[in-house]
């Protein structure tokens, strides 16, 4: 495991944004987006979400990057772009997709890939997965490990916050699990659920998100 594992996260919008100005707090973070007005916006102290406030920027630690090369030198990469469904209302994965490609041009051996983006079973492992090994030359589950924690957030709550939740992870191997637990762990006093598998653990995102949907229904 890694002690003090170097960050990135990828995509910084309500989700990923608080969460890497929570992990700044403990972890060297490199905050990387591929919208340069959202990184320019970010490094002047203000976030177009309202999620945080210009205090908490300007103070962060955050290494904020539109260009990937930030990226190189990653232990953990936490991919929290959005999933959007299209017009028939059916997943669109493209933005998972574009964000796992540019990870996968910056994976080295030992590598942790942590998704956050709300997906249905069998994404993490089955689409990524290959698209990583495609970028990057290494083996998945040998070269460098998968991860899956689902985002929780509710956009414009100020008690529930990533801090303040409980953490859902699960890895492609126990020492995996035990990695995202200690590192979620730290920035939410270790209120983790280890869940049995990846697979898992999406399908929980997929529940939650359902029982959101009936509930405001």
């Amino acid at each position: 495991m890694f002690a003090s594992p170097r960050i990135s996260t990828v995509g910084l919008g309500y989700v990923g944004l608080p969460l890497a100005v929570q992990l700044a707090r403990y972890f060297d973070v490199v905050g990387f987006d591929i919208d340069g007005a959202r990184i320019a916006e970010l490094k002047s102290g203000w976030d177009r979400t309202g999620e945080v406030d210009a205090d908490a920027l300007r103070n962060s630690s955050i290494q904020f990057a539109v260009d990937e090369a930030a990226l190189a030198g990653t232990d953990i990469f936490i991919i929290t772009v959005p999933t959007p469904v299209d017009e028939d209302n059916q997943p669109d994965l493209d933005p998972v997709r574009a964000a796992t490609a540019t990870v996968g041009r910056n994976l080295t051996v030992g590598s942790l890939v942590v998704y956050e983006s709300t997906v249905y079973p069998g994404v993490t492992e089955d689409v990524c997965g290959p698209i990583l090994e495609a970028g990057s030359g290494l083996t998945c589950g040998t070269d460098f490990f998968l991860g899956y924690s689902p985002e929780r957030i509710n956009p414009g709550d100020r008690e529930h916050t990533v801090d303040r939740i409980t953490k859902v992870v699960a890895g492609q191997t126990p020492e995996v699990t035990a990695q995202l637990a200690a590192m979620y762990g730290a920035i939410n006093n270790r209120d983790i659920f280890e869940a049995r598998d990846i697979r898992t653990a999406e399908a929980a995102k997929v529940i939650e998100n359902a029982q959101r949907d009936i509930n405001i229904a």
